[in-house]
């Protein structure tokens, strides 16, 4: 099966059997996804979903989490992970996001990254499920799945990855393939134990042909 092939036919099974996917977090606005997104760092998306009703009704905007204290922020959030050092970025994000973006979300990769807290891959959903541009966030799962099904080859780090990925993924494609992989990898294709057996890819998994 050639690189082209394989990539085809997942793209193919992923739109017959999962062709709406989108974000499991729950936002309302460019603002409200930023502070998710940088909350999922290493954290559940389940657990964002659990703090950040609370969170938005004390921290509606840029301008009131601006003027927040850490103290404050953190115990909004300190059930998540590394919850200081995710206080004192959505503080810097709010403040950096009003000084030099007039609080309005930015839709260019490298101006999101000058975001405190906001990385590339974060960088990457909020340029992809916001403005629906062809940018593919690689976090542990979309690693994971695309190296097992051999979408990426011998990739060694997420930036290679996601190189690979946007070369043979149809631009159109990228902010669904994202959120493709993202599920698949969360509830069939497991870091510990992989469920083959309710997997409609095994056909061209490199994964499952290696080790069935």
């Amino acid at each position: 099966m050639t690189k082209k092939e394989r990539f085809d036919k997942t793209i193919a099974y992923f739109e017959a059997n999962n062709p709406f996917a989108e974000t499991e977090l729950k936002y309302q606005s460019p603002y409200e996804l930023i502070v998710a997104v940088i909350l999922s760092a290493q954290c559940t998306d389940v657990r964002v979903n659990l703090i950040t009703p609370a969170f938005f009704q004390e921290f509606p905007d840029e301008n009131v989490l601006a003027a927040a204290k850490e103290k404050d922020v953190f115990e909004l959030i300190k059930s998540c992970s590394y919850p200081n050092n995710k206080s004192r970025n959505l503080i810097g994000m709010a403040k950096t996001l009003i000084e030099k973006f007039n609080g309005i979300v930015p839709d260019d990769i490298d101006e999101l990254q000058q975001l405190p807290g906001v990385g590339r891959k974060t960088a990457n959903v909020i340029a992809s499920v916001v403005f629906n541009k062809p940018a593919m966030a690689v976090d542990t799962h979309v690693f994971r799945v695309s190296a097992r099904i051999g979408l990426t080859t011998k990739a060694k780090n997420p930036l290679e990855a996601e190189r690979q990925l946007v070369k043979h993924i149809p631009a159109s494609k990228i902010p669904l393939a994202h959120h493709w992989l993202i599920l698949h990898g969360r509830y069939v294709c497991k870091a510990r134990k992989p469920l083959c057996n309710n997997c409609g890819l095994t056909g061209l998994c490199k994964y499952y042909s290696e080790n069935k």
